[in-house]
């Protein structure tokens, strides 16, 4: 086990003898590393458990108290998966609420420096946050979504696997499956179709997406309807399928522009 003679450990952390805590390294009280975590200076955690191979970067806070003033103390926590990279400056507030409640993060995931992750998130796997990309309280973030720089997502939303959201973008509603979303509020265009290309999406799938965004785009019909249609038309499309189930159990709805914007309850 490699740590620094500055590091403060608390008596309780649980610490395996392949991680390496750095110089002024803070690690309190509720911590459970998992094998070769690696701890860069003066990083601070407490309250958390962080998966194997996970990279913290200097300056980086995981397990702090969420920013929530109805947080009395109760005993919450932070868990982070295996193989993620937290850059410098990245904050993951513990969950609020009922005691045992969590702030989750999945495996293989990117934070760049000043990320934040607000108590009681949930961010699946190989999610990548760019610079500043800041979600609140009880936003759920699918698999393999890409977050702009500075663009910040309102709490109690929902933004869908393999999605991306351009750079100072805003959303308050949520954003679907395998889109483009940008501005503020964030607006969908269309399908995410370079990005699904790199995940090995195949041209039929890619076909099928387009479909539905352009008919979700289109506005010719609410939501509700569009997710009949995309049922009837792609039975069989597993990705259509997880769409069309994203569109019916929205609560925040999700914004198709400035004329438009549509929620589960539109008929």
């Amino acid at each position: 086990m490699a740590i620094h003679k500055t590091a403060i450990i608390a008596d309780d952390a649980i610490i395996p003898a392949s991680c390496e805590i750095g110089p002024n390294v803070v690690i309190g009280a509720g911590v459970v590393l998992g094998e070769n975590v690696k701890i860069m200076a003066n990083a601070y955690l407490e309250y958390c458990e962080v998966g194997d191979g996970t990279l913290i970067s200097p300056f980086a806070s995981l397990g702090t108290a969420p920013q929530d003033l109805s947080y009395k103390g109760q005993k919450t926590k932070s868990v982070i998966g295996k193989n993620c990279i937290i850059k410098e400056y990245v904050t993951i507030n513990r969950g609020a609420g009922e005691e045992g409640s969590i702030t989750k993060v999945g495996d293989k995931c990117l934070f760049m420096a000043s990320s934040h992750v607000a108590h009681n998130c949930v961010v699946g796997d190989e999610a990548i946050f760019a610079n500043l990309a800041t979600i609140g309280g009880h936003v759920q973030v699918g698999k393999g979504a890409f977050l702009g720089g500075m663009s910040v997502y309102h709490q109690n939303i929902r933004i869908g696997e393999y999605v991306i959201v351009s750079g100072f973008a805003g959303a308050r509603m949520d954003i679907p499956p395998f889109a483009k979303a940008g501005g503020y509020p964030a607006t969908l265009y269309g399908a995410n179709v370079v990005g699904l290309k790199r995940r090995g999406f195949s041209k039929e799938e890619l076909a099928n997406l387009r479909t539905a965004y352009k008919l979700i785009e289109s506005k010719k019909m609410t939501l509700t309807n569009v997710a009949n249609v995309l049922e009837k038309d792609f039975p069989n499309d597993k990705n259509i399928v997880r769409l069309v189930e994203f569109i019916r159990t929205t609560k925040r709805g999700i914004y198709l522009g400035k004329s438009y914007s549509s929620t589960n309850n539109e008929e």
